[in-house]
């Protein structure tokens, strides 16, 4: 299991329902956290989990796609992506699909004993009816050491 450093989560919308927020090809942010690898032997591992809840009205299969990257801004590296099919919803109804993923991050550089990672969201381009994000919404990530 190795020796425990930190966990951090980041809360976006902690009910059902309680956001409206359209998802786009553009990728969203929706998670942000930092980890005190302080202490740190010589192999880190960061292990994290998301949760995304999504409704539509798609009447075809929906792609959405979740990345997670290590830093941000230019120099940021992917670490973990994956994209989740939501369901064909029926015509004037509404699909709600909560979407809970788990990666890791092997031997991470950690710069300033300080790791931060994001969480994005976004769909594929020439959807026609995008889902739009409901809530809740949550990012952990805990790191550990040899």
């Amino acid at each position: 299991m190795g020796t425990f450093l930190d966990a951090q989560t980041s809360q976006n919308a902690s009910f059902r329902n309680s956001i409206a927020i359209p998802v786009t090809t553009t990728p969203a942010l929706f998670g942000t956290l930092g980890l005190d690898t302080t202490g740190a032997g010589p192999n880190i591992r960061v292990e994290f989990t998301f949760t995304a809840t999504l409704s539509s009205l798609a009447a075809i299969l929906t792609p959405v796609n979740i990345e997670v990257y290590r830093g941000t801004g230019v120099g940021r590296v992917l670490v973990y992506s994956a994209q989740q099919t939501l369901p064909v919803a029926g015509i004037g109804v509404a699909s709600e699909t909560a979407i809970t993923l788990a990666g890791a991050d092997f031997n991470p550089p950690s710069p300033n004993n300080f790791l931060i990672y994001q969480s994005f969201i976004s769909i594929p381009g020439g959807i026609v009816i995008a889902p739009t994000r409901t809530g809740p919404e949550s990012f952990y990530a805990a790191a550990y050491s040899d």
